[in-house]
């Protein structure tokens, strides 16, 4: 009998097998899904009905309460029309019989407003306060010639008598409501106010509802007599909040209710709100009605609130849903019922097919005496062999000799075991190409089983799993790009050695190797040629050592080699030389010729280190001193290179704390115009100010910032500095000035150097103009197109840009003609041997020459002498600077130089 093991849950489910059941239970849970949506729906439209009638019944509960409010004000104006004239104590009485805390809730107060001309004002404030209105008096005073003071307003409560008085015609938005009223003799509303006699911290929207007086009790038949003969103003107070909040509560207690002056929504136009809302400003339904009343339009927003959904959602959808969902899962359970028991039967009837047939593994079933009587249909793929001819192979030939007796005794064991999967066996199997095949394989005797009978041997293919551990270990251990042993590798065979070395005694060798100038070739030539470079580096090198030697690829152009054997220090030299020569030639790249060339440092082992990575490190730091004596060339580690480290170590973090702590200054060294015989700017050279050593130079410190990246930090406030000495000479006087700054090639490389420039700039108020911008020569090597992109963004900021140390390196005149320069600087080395020096001489001519055919201007720096000087002047160079004319200046003795410079000429 069949258990739950041979028919799994999920193999159960899987859709191939229970379609059917999937399906109905499909179709089931659609159409429980549209059930849900429909009643859905019709909850939605029911409740959208009682949103829009509380909505509807609300605009209109709105409009009846106005009306009401304009009928009581129009029997009060009746009472005029009746009386003729109404007494302090007729009003109070008839106000008191309108009971309008009663009747009329919302109403502030009834009032009545009157016509008072210029002449008649003192009179008029002598009579009310002989009513018994003592502080009466009317404000604010204007030009006349009629005021429209409040003489009457009831009940007559303190807050009330604040507004007696108050003459509303001198506010705007009463005065267009008055005006309106008087020319068409209607009842008019004012645009949303705060009422006179509101407390500070109670000033909610108001609005006033104004009915005309005429003189005679009739109303004039045209606009002109209306204007001749209006009396006053009969009128009512409203606060929206009183006015509102019954209504609201009364028919719409869950909708959020917002009333707008003028029909615009907006803040300051909020007549009144419920605040019911969302916090989140969520809501389902909501409707824009206008109220228009007394000349003014009112939009009414209504909103449903999230207790309005509430109360209105319905119990029906959840129960349709559930329902369905429930009647789904039966009808899916029964007809799984059914697949199950077609499945089962479908397993017993194909039990020997499921136990012999693998896609992964040949099955093969043997007899007692081993001659294989079946084999899986994989065999086919795995082996070559059609499954139906592999009984008529004789097994013990497609075994490996080597191999076969253990396949046999294992064979022989698992029939003494029956029923017991026997130990795994290794053995190499000849498939039908003739090839040998790594194979494992396990016994299981099944004799006496049904529709085995035999003994089943599986076999499992490693060719592809040896292959894929073989690509794994490659890809752990070489560098994928090379080919050459990575860093790890390389670690592993670097300690072997160490360790051999230390045991015999022998002598080894330790290559560290960086191409010069890769950074250049990658960034200009492109990452696929910066790798072809490195492939043929690569090849270069594998040929200048033996075979027991060791090449490895650390990353980007780092190199190492390990000489395992060697005798002595004059060997390895030998050996460094040879990989010199073999790497110093030119290589084509992407159409383009490139020169190769590489430093190399040494370390012996064991003499310098038995620590590898100490090694490493001394290798290290052999490389970069070979890359400080010129490049190309090899260098020996010594002690002294392990102490120099450590000092510059410790000299990068005097660095990074002198820069945090602002210790850098600025020395400035004028520039003078040999025509004007004028200083017309200065240099700035950054000084650090050492605790200890005081104010040192530029040149001891500048390598190393640029070599840590701390240059870009450095640069950015030294530039800033500068800035802030340029406003600081034009408060002085000296507004015509220009200041000159150093940059190196890191900074003008880095991606955020012009965003630093504007934000510089933009920060210190400084005018572009003043602003010169000294790039070195070796700036031309960088790329061209991002070169001139930059120039391009500086020269449109404004800033002067200077060609520095012109003369020396590669110069292109292509570049001093296609880049957006202004002037060149000679180098000093030039100017220091003339007149000495032919050679000196002419080249500082020809460049004043090529400058100035160029329309660029010449500064020559380092001018010391007088005969410098006049060489220069008969040259044709427009500026000088240098030691002759002034040292670097701090800031103050630059402000007296100056003074006295603009005394007497420099020049004599």
């Amino acid at each position: 009998m069949m258990n739950k093991k041979e028919l799994p849950l999920r193999r159960l489910l899987e859709f191939r097998n229970a379609w059917v059941a999937w399906l109905v239970f499909a179709v089931g849970i659609a159409v429980t899904i549209v059930l849900w949506q429909v009643s859905i729906r019709l909850v939605e439209d029911r409740t959208e009905a009682r949103f829009r009638t509380q909505s509807l019944q609300l605009k209109t509960a709105i409009e009846e309460r106005l009306l009401n409010y304009e009928q009581v004000l129009a029997g009060s104006a009746g009472l005029f029309a009746v009386a003729g004239d109404v007494s302090r104590e007729q009003w109070r009485e008839y106000v008191d019989k309108v009971d309008i805390n009663r009747y009329y809730p919302g109403i502030q107060g009834i009032g009545y407003v009157r016509r008072i001309g210029v002449r008649g004002m003192a009179d008029h404030i002598a009579s009310v306060r002989a009513e018994g209105v003592h502080n009466y008096l009317v404000t604010p005073l204007g030009t006349g010639p009629y005021y429209y003071p409040m003489v009457y307003l009831e009940p007559g409560t303190e807050r009330n008598r604040r507004a007696l008085g108050y003459d509303a015609f001198s506010d705007p938005k009463h005065r267009q409501a008055m005006e309106q009223a008087r020319d068409e003799a209607v009842p008019t509303v004012t645009p949303k106010i705060v009422l006179v006699q509101e407390e500070v911290a109670e000033d909610q929207a108001s609005f006033l509802m104004y009915y005309p007086v005429f003189q005679g009790g009739t109303i004039p038949e045209n606009r002109a007599e209306r204007r001749m003969m209006l009396a006053g103003y009969v009128f009512s107070a409203f606060r929206m909040n009183n006015l509102l909040d019954g209504i609201v509560g009364l028919i719409a207690p869950f909708l959020d209710v917002r009333i707008y002056d003028n029909g615009v929504i907006s803040r300051d136009a909020v007549m009144y709100g419920s605040n019911l809302g969302s916090l989140d400003n969520e809501f389902s339904f909501e409707m824009s009605q206008t109220i228009t009343h007394g000349g003014r339009d009112w939009l009414l927003q209504t909103r449903s609130t999230p207790a309005f959904d509430y109360l209105a959602s319905d119990p029906r959808p959840p129960i349709v849903l559930g329902s369905g969902v429930v009647i789904s899962v039966l009808l899916f359970l029964f007809v799984l019922a059914l697949v199950r028991s077609r499945l089962m039967a479908q397993i017993t009837a194909g039990r020997y097919r499921a136990i012999t047939e693998g896609a992964a593994n040949v099955t093969l079933v043997m007899d007692r005496n081993g001659q294989p009587r079946y084999a899986s249909p994989s065999s086919l793929d795995i082996l070559g062999f059609e499954p139906e001819k592999v009984p008529e192979l004789a097994f013990g030939d497609l075994v490996h000799s080597d191999d076969w007796p253990q396949l046999q005794r294992g064979f022989e064991e698992s029939i003494k075991s029956p029923g017991k999967q026997m130990p795994v066996i290794r053995a190499r199997i000849r498939d039908a190409g003739g090839q040998w095949r790594d194979m494992e394989g396990t016994y299981t005797a099944m004799l006496s089983v049904p529709g085995v009978n035999g003994v089943v041997l599986s076999l499992r293919d490693l060719t592809q799993l040896k292959a894929a551990q073989s690509e794994l270990h490659r890809l752990a251990f070489y560098d994928p790009l090379t080919g050459l042993a990575n860093r790890q590798l390389f670690r592993d065979r670097l300690n072997h050695v160490v360790r051999r070395c230390r045991r015999s005694g022998d002598s080894a060798a330790l290559m560290f190797l960086d191409l010069d100038g890769f950074k250049r070739i990658n960034d200009t030539l492109g990452h696929d040629a910066g790798d072809e470079l490195l492939r043929q580096v690569a090849y270069w090198l594998e040929g200048c050592v033996r075979e027991e030697d060791s090449v490895a690829r650390l990353g980007g152009d780092e190199f190492v080699v390990l000489l395992s054997r060697i005798s002595g220090p004059d060997a390895a030299g030998k050996v460094a030389d040879t990989i010199l020569r073999r790497l110093c030639q030119r290589v084509r790249l992407n159409d383009h010729e490139v020169g190769v060339t590489v430093s190399i440092g040494i370390t012996m082992v064991p003499q310098d280190s038995e620590d590898s990575g100490t090694l490493m490190k001394y290798a290290d730091l052999a490389m970069y001193r070979a890359k400080e004596v010129g490049r190309n060339t090899y260098q020996f580690f010594t002690p002294a290179m392990n102490i120099q480290a450590a000092r510059r170590l410790l000299q990068q973090e005097e660095l990074a704390t002198a820069l945090d702590e602002d210790r850098f200054v600025l020395h400035y060294q004028p520039k003078v115009d040999l025509n004007t015989e004028r200083v017309i700017g200065v240099e700035a050279f950054l000084r650090w100010h050492h605790p200890e050593k005081g104010l040192v130079s530029a040149q001891q410190f500048i390598g190393l910032a640029e070599e840590t990246g701390l240059i870009v930090r450095l640069g950015e406030q030294a530039l800033r500095q500068a800035c802030i000495q340029v406003q600081a000479l034009e408060r002085a006087g000296f507004d015509s000035l220009k200041m000159a700054v150093n940059l190196s090639v890191r900074q003008l490389t880095d991606n955020g150097f012009l965003d630093m420039v504007r934000q510089v700039i933009t920060e210190t108020g400084v005018s572009p103009e003043c602003l010169e911008l000294e790039m070195p020569a070796e700036l031309l090597n960088e790329d061209p197109r991002m070169l001139r992109e930059l120039l391009v963004a500086l020269n449109d900021l404004g800033v002067c840009l200077i060609l520095d140390d012109f003369g020396t390196g590669s110069c292109s005149l292509v570049a001093l003609q296609q880049l957006p320069l202004d002037v060149i600087k000679i180098d000093h080395r030039f100017i220091r041997d003339i007149p000495y020096n032919v050679s000196a001489t002419d080249v500082a001519s020809a460049v004043i020459a090529l400058a100035r055919n160029l329309h660029l201007t010449v500064v020559a720096e380092g001018v010391e002498t007088l005969q410098q000087l006049s060489f220069l002047k008969t040259a044709g160079c427009a500026q000088c600077q240098g030691n002759l004319f002034s040292y670097p200046l701090d800031e103050d003795a630059l402000i007296g130089f100056l003074i006295r410079q603009y005394e007497k000429p420099l020049i004599s």
